[in-house]
């Protein structure tokens, strides 16, 4: 199956900047919560597919993982370098897809997708991972998603994002995602487990605008000067109905961990 990609016409390149500086990272309960089932230990290899600014293989480097992180965009990957720089970390990062990564077979205990499934064409990105992972190895699939909940300002922000973009196609999502399980069965992933839970992100104004413009339905498919246009408007609609300092916004995190069956 093709990803959204071919449908949105998305390049997050254009949005790089705003995205390493406003995308909110992976939170450390997820890491944590990730043990439980093996994953995020001390000197395993991860492969961290469609890695972007590094958000998911710089939370596993953190706790001592071997991390390569695999992205197609090299604008990119020199956010996740110097966000890495920042945080005393040297990550190995590789310009290539996830559905063709170029890494050696059976090279990897894990391999994660972290907020990207979607853009993939999915079978071939579970066949990919199946012959990169060492045997009973496992795949980690995780999104970290806002809540749009009528009335709350992920709701209004998302209807400000279709009246300047109707082609958009990804809002009133409830940060879950079943559709992935049948796929990896069909790629020779077994011992298949999900859980998800809620988590409040503190955002200011200004991080919240920048959130969305490094979002795929406005800086990553709308023109610059139709971005500073979205950007404007949602700067009013802040102003007038959220003036509080600082935004909690409703989150999800959704995680599925598969494990190789041969």
């Amino acid at each position: 199956m093709i990803g959204e990609r071919a449908q949105l016409n998305v390049d997050f390149g254009l949005t790089a900047q705003d995205y390493a500086e406003h995308r909110a990272g992976f939170p450390d309960s997820l890491f944590e919560r990730l043990t439980d089932f093996g994953i995020g230990t001390v000197g395993q290899k991860i492969v961290d597919l469609g890695t972007g600014t590094g958000s998911l293989a710089r939370g596993f480097a953190l706790r001592g993982c071997r991390v390569i992180g695999i992205d197609p965009a090299e604008d990119m990957l020199a956010h996740a370098r110097a966000l890495d720089l920042e945080a005393g970390l040297s990550i190995e990062y590789q310009v290539a897809t996830a559905e063709a990564t170029g890494l050696p077979s059976a090279s990897a205990q894990v391999v994660a997708a972290g907020q990207c499934w979607h853009w993939f064409e999915r079978a071939l990105a579970a066949k990919e991972a199946s012959r990169i992972l060492h045997p009973g190895g496992c795949l980690l699939i995780t999104h970290f998603d806002w809540l749009p909940i009528k009335g709350n300002i992920v709701a209004e922000t998302e209807d400000l994002i279709l009246a300047h973009n109707p082609s958009w196609n990804m809002s009133g999502g409830d940060g879950m995602y079943p559709q992935w399980l049948p796929g990896l069965s069909e790629a020779g992933f077994r011992d298949i487990e999900t859980f998800s839970y809620d988590q409040d992100v503190p955002y200011t104004h200004t991080s919240w605008r920048g959130r969305i413009r490094a979002s795929a339905g406005v800086g990553a498919s709308l023109t610059a000067e139709k971005v500073e246009i979205f950007d404007r408007a949602l700067a009013t609609l802040l102003k007038t109905k959220y003036p509080e300092e600082i935004l909690q916004v409703p989150h999800r995190v959704f995680a599925v961990i598969a494990r190789l069956n041969f």
